[in-house]
């Protein structure tokens, strides 16, 4: 690796979910960036901005300066705006019989990296924005990931930034629901974010002193959280916290999904309801159901999430400077670290069923269904 590479003008983009910090990783890629003489561009709705010029009237490129990134640190969402559909590698289009045929479309973007002038790439995003950067990069262009997702599911770092944000905004709402759940006599069946993975309902449900917290990794007997519930009541208590992940499936069944459709990925929806309707009949108690969705997503990012962000920017920065490319920064306390983008693309980080955390709840009496 030689360092720098004559980069003159690199490119930034975020792809998939919006999370909290989307913009301080901007904001710290862009300072370090011009600190170091590079122009810098921001790539609108992942890579919209290059493919399809015709969305954005007023240029699908947003020239980044000091001034346009000074004050967005605290700011949820992306200034760049994001997109989860439409994937270029397996973009969806009409062919000539009428069907919808997925069409890779990434040459196309190559060619128009090389018609912009941008020497590099610092693609945000999850899992899979990050398995298309790495195409980009297999392709010759000098890309850098930066690990984002509410989810934390990416592999090869510790966490990934809007986890915390998003975590924490959930633990809240449970502790709210204590009170209203109580009042009532109620069962609430909170539904959490994280699709294939339990990291948001499993740590918030445990911080929220859930009585019973199912996640995707654990298949559930829904008679096993019956009879522990029903004992709960026995013993004294008239409510009861269930915290589902969205994610979650009962043994020798599947996810519930609420759409599906070619050149985009499956929404999944509907696994609280689906816990209550199983409940209901078997339980003495009125259910409510409250999906979280969204607002896991929204708001401004917690300190943790900031500095992460800020560390995970200038970083991504100082790799090109190195000569690094088709890596994404992780962090590995204390340092950032850069792992191959081959150990994280098409990868997904689950709850080891033996995990700490996973334990602990147990320990307090928390059921996982199983």
């Amino acid at each position: 690796m030689s360092k720098d590479q004559n980069i003159k003008r690199i490119a930034v983009n975020t792809g998939g979910g919006d999370a909290p910090g989307l913009n301080a990783v901007i904001k710290a890629v862009t300072i370090s960036a011009l600190n170091r003489g590079w122009e810098v561009v921001g790539i609108r709705e992942g890579y919209n901005g290059l493919f399809l010029p015709e969305k954005f009237p007023d240029g699908g490129l947003i020239n980044l300066t000091h001034e346009v990134v000074k004050d967005i640190t605290p700011m949820g969402g992306t200034i760049l705006g994001t997109t989860n559909r439409g994937n270029p590698l397996r973009f969806p289009m009409k062919a000539a019989n009428g069907t919808i045929v997925e069409v890779d479309r990434s040459d196309e973007i190559m060619s128009a990296f090389r018609r912009n002038k941008i020497d590099a790439l610092v693609a945000i995003g999850g899992d899979g924005s990050l398995s298309m950067a790495n195409v980009f990069a297999k392709k010759g262009l000098r890309v850098i990931g930066v690990p984002k997702t509410i989810d934390n599911d990416l592999e090869n770092t510790v966490i990934t930034f809007g986890f915390d944000t998003a975590v924490g905004f959930a633990t809240e709402s449970i502790d709210r629901l204590h009170s209203t759940a109580q009042a009532h006599s109620r069962i609430m069946v909170v539904e959490m974010m994280g699709r294939y993975a339990g990291w948001i309902a499993l740590n918030s449900g445990i911080s929220g002193s859930a009585d019973v917290v199912l996640i995707p990794e654990i298949p559930y007997d829904i008679n096993i959280v019956v009879d522990f519930l029903n004992r709960k009541f026995e013993a004294g208590k008239n409510y009861a916290i269930v915290v589902v992940a969205e994610g979650a499936k009962p043994k020798e069944g599947a996810v519930s999904v609420i759409e599906k459709e070619v050149g985009k990925a499956e929404r999944l929806g509907g696994a609280a309801e689906r816990v209550a309707k199983e409940l209901q009949p078997l339980v003495d108690k009125e259910i409510r159901t409250v999906i979280l969705g969204h607002l896991l997503r929204g708001g401004s990012p917690t300190t943790f999430d900031r500095l992460v962000s800020l560390r995970f920017g200038a970083a991504a920065v100082r790799a090109l400077e190195e000569g690094y490319s088709g890596v994404m920064v992780a962090l590995n306390p204390p340092v950032v670290d850069y792992v191959p983008l081959d150990q994280v693309s098409n990868r997904m980080k689950f709850v080891p069923l033996d995990h700490d955390t996973v334990k602990t709840g147990r320990d307090l009496g928390i059921c996982f269904g199983d």
